[in-house]
């Protein structure tokens, strides 16, 4: 089984150039981080991410969102995907076992499925209300978050609305990290945001 560092930051072009976001994060000490291009087509996004990865150091982890194809052809350390993506078992068989596929689910049904899929983490939310993503789900809360983490067996990474204050409650809920978007990337300096985050959730 990975192990995984507990801040699961994500670099989404919502909130800026995608590239510069992850430079901060990296300057910040985050090792895992997710680029997240909704709107871009698969060249700009191939872009993004090779220029992520030349500024990455060894022992950090690029994952793209979504896109199979951009995480094969860039060398990325993984892909995530959603619950209308390529299947995991598809995406297991593109990329082969040496890379990291995530998935994400909103329920303990959908998270009892995946537990049994070829992923290396569930993604669960969102834990509490969001405005990062369009027509949410609806929000899992700590309560639903700690009954899928007893159920399952593989490392639960949990996103939705989680702020700094509430971070240690959600590892106390059961998952192995927390992904965090807004908190991060709306301060006014996202290394030193990150620096905060790492040092609340004790890594």
């Amino acid at each position: 089984m990975i192990a995984f560092p507990r801040l699961y930051a994500i670099a989404d072009a919502q909130f800026g150039d995608p590239v510069q976001i992850v430079q901060s994060l990296l300057a910040g000490g985050a090792r895992l981080i997710q680029v997240r291009c909704k709107n871009a087509g698969a060249g700009e996004f191939f872009g993004c991410v090779q220029r992520a990865l030349t500024m990455a150091p060894a022992d950090a982890r690029i994952i793209v969102n979504d896109r199979v194809d951009v995480a094969l052809i860039a060398g990325a350390a993984g892909v995530h995907l959603g619950q209308t993506d390529l299947s995991p078992a598809a995406a297991r068989s593109i990329l082969g076992l040496d890379r990291i596929v995530g998935f994400s689910t909103h329920n303990l049904h959908q998270a009892l499925e995946a537990d049994r899929l070829s992923v290396d983490y569930i993604a669960v939310g969102p834990i509490f209300p969001t405005m990062s993503k369009q027509n949410p789900d609806p929000p899992v809360g700590l309560e639903g978050l700690a009954g899928i983490s007893k159920a399952v067996h593989k490392p639960i990474v949990a996103i939705g609305g989680i702020k700094i204050e509430r971070a240690k409650e959600v590892l106390h809920a059961g998952a192995s990290c927390v992904a965090v978007i807004r908190d991060l990337l709306e301060s006014g300096d996202v290394a030193a945001r990150t620096r905060q985050w790492i040092s609340t959730l004790g890594i």
